[in-house]
């Protein structure tokens, strides 16, 4: 019994045949620890803030960046990605494709070269095929509650 298969469904529904494998994901999620949220949202309705609550009840150390928050989690807001002084394993970016690219190459440029996640339906071609050809371990599309239900159920 192959226990990737729901995680292998995701990725061929997937619009981005050059995702990580299911194994790649699957060792991804048992190594991070510390989450960045770009567009961390303040309304409990949005995905963009059930998601992220949905990471931290299970154990990650969630980091909201929101220019608009003060407080997010129970946690301090940050006003942008550079303003985080805490290292990062992975930036998960929850802003449409139409400015996702920005913050791709935020999370590209930090010292600590976190993992850079786009969510589902968000696109940054251009900025994640660089990411990628320098080596950076990158997600578009995808989902990461999805993603982390298909490899923890």
């Amino acid at each position: 019994m192959d226990l990737l298969m729901p995680l292998r469904r995701l990725l061929k529904a997937s619009a981005d045949p050059a995702n990580p494998s299911a194994e790649e994901l699957d060792a991804f999620f048992h190594r991070i620890r510390t989450i960045a949220v770009v567009g961390l949202s303040r309304d409990p309705e949005k995905t963009a803030r059930r998601v992220p609550s949905y990471l931290a009840v299970k154990g990650y150390d969630v980091i909201a960046v929101n220019p608009k928050a003060g407080r997010i989690l129970g946690r301090d807001a940050f006003a942008t990605l550079a303003d985080v002084d805490t290292h990062l394993d992975l930036v998960v970016v929850f802003r449409p494709s139409a400015v996702a690219g920005a913050f791709v190459t935020q999370a590209f440029e930090r010292p600590d070269a976190p993992a850079i996640w786009l969510q589902e339906k968000i696109f940054a071609e251009a900025e994640i095929q660089a990411a990628r050809a320098a080596g950076r371990f990158c997600v578009q599309d995808l989902c990461t509650y999805k993603v982390h239900r298909a490899v923890f159920t």
